[in-house]
Parts: C-alpha cells; sequence; structure tokens
C-alpha cells in the first residue's frame, strides 16, 4: 500500500510561530504540530479559540515530550492556559483530541518504528551528551526539521478513528477565599478547610 502524503503541510509561519512559542528549534515540536494537524482534519474542526476542543496529553517529563505537547497546543488550541488540555504523564508521544460540541474524539501517537529511529539520531545522541537543542548546530537541527515538516502522516504517525467519546468538561470556578495563613487569594477548587478556618493547599500541609 503506499504511503499518504502529509494531510496538512506545517507552513513557514506557523513553523516560526511554534519554536518562538517553545523557545528553540528541534524536530520533536513540530512532530507535535503534525499530530495535532493531523487529529484536527481527521476529526473535521478547526483550532480551538476557546473551549470548542479538550486534549488528553499522554507526554512526561522524558526526552522531547515537553517539546511535542508543545506543538500540540500550538496546533490544536488547547492550552494550558485555556485549560483545555491534560497531561497524563503516561510517558508516550500521544494524545486523544475530543469534539467537545459533538463527543467524538481521535487518537494519535508517533509511529513507534519512526519513534525508534528518531531515539537513535545525531540530534538525540547529542542531548544524551548534555548539548542543549539551541546549541545543537544547524547541520544537525534543519534536516531533522525539514524532515518531519514534510514525510507522509504514515511514516511519522498512527491516526486512529474518530469514535464517540463521553466527554464531562471540567466547570471553572469565580468563588474564593483568602487563605488564613499566607493571605493570598485561592480560588475553591485550591481551598482546604480545618477549624472553619480556608487554606491553600501549601499553608494547609504546615
Amino acid at each position: 500500500m503506499a504511503k499518504s502524503i502529509f494531510a496538512v503541510k506545517i507552513d513557514q509561519d506557523l513553523l516560526k510561530a511554534g519554536i518562538r512559542f517553545h523557545g528553540h528549534k528541534c524536530p520533536a515540536m513540530p512532530l507535535g504540530m503534525r499530530a495535532g494537524l493531523a487529529a484536527l482534519k481527521k476529526l473535521g474542526v478547526e483550532r480551538a479559540s476557546n473551549k470548542e476542543l479538550y486534549c488528553y496529553c499522554e507526554t512526561g517529563p522524558s526526552h522531547a515530550q515537553a517539546c511535542f505537547a508543545d506543538g500540540i497546543q500550538v496546533a490544536t488550541g488547547c492550552t494550558f492556559g485555556k485549560g483545555n488540555i491534560e497531561k497524563l504523564n503516561y510517558g508516550k508521544n500521544a494524545f486523544t483530541l475530543v469534539d467537545v460540541k459533538n463527543k467524538r474524539a481521535v487518537r494519535v501517537c508517533l509511529n513507534p518504528d519512526f519513534q525508534a529511529k528518531s531515539l537513535s539520531s545525531e540530534f538525540v545522541n547529542q542531548r544524551k551528551k548534555g548539548v542543549e537543542p539551541k546549541d545543537i548546530g544547524p547541520e544537525v537541527v534543519d534536516p531533522a526539521v525539514a524532515k518531519v515538516t514534510t514525510v507522509g502522516d504514515d511514516e511519522i504517525l498512527k491516526i486512529g478513528e474518530v469514535a464517540d467519546f463521553g466527554f464531562k468538561p471540567v466547570k471553572g470556578t469565580y468563588e474564593w477565599e483568602r487563605c488564613a495563613m499566607c493571605g493570598e487569594i485561592v480560588f475553591s477548587t485550591g481551598l482546604r478547610v480545618a477549624n472553619g478556618k480556608h487554606y491553600c493547599i501549601p499553608c494547609s500541609k504546615l
């Protein structure tokens, strides 16, 4: 079976926006962008401007996973600032994107074969030696980024089928109190009550 071409090309403006947001040029961030764009296309939805979408991000603190998650945020509009992305810490470069209104979702992950090869690349070898991403030369970074922004979806991604998803949104709150110990304002989701007084979580442990 012939491999498909990439579903949505990352244009230079989008790539520049992603690099500016992320802080350095590396292959993992645009991989997250590619995955995010593929999920949007599969669901037939636009990037979230409010909370039209919700993302369950399976990444953790291991190599390149935070970079991948930044790319997802740029592409999908699911951001920690809007509260419509949740980090599950599964240690996988994968996520499920939910169409909140229609309660449909799709899961996308890196193609394991592609990821395994990438983890033995010169970029990763230099990272293992402690070289920071911004200090890795363009002769290593640029070809890696060029590849992940242009190769076919089938080579880099595993895109699941769209399925029903019983999504229950987490409601925000405007209710707050001052912590009885530190005096800082705490919204109700973070309050702890002891002896009739309200405390923030850190102060409640003192």
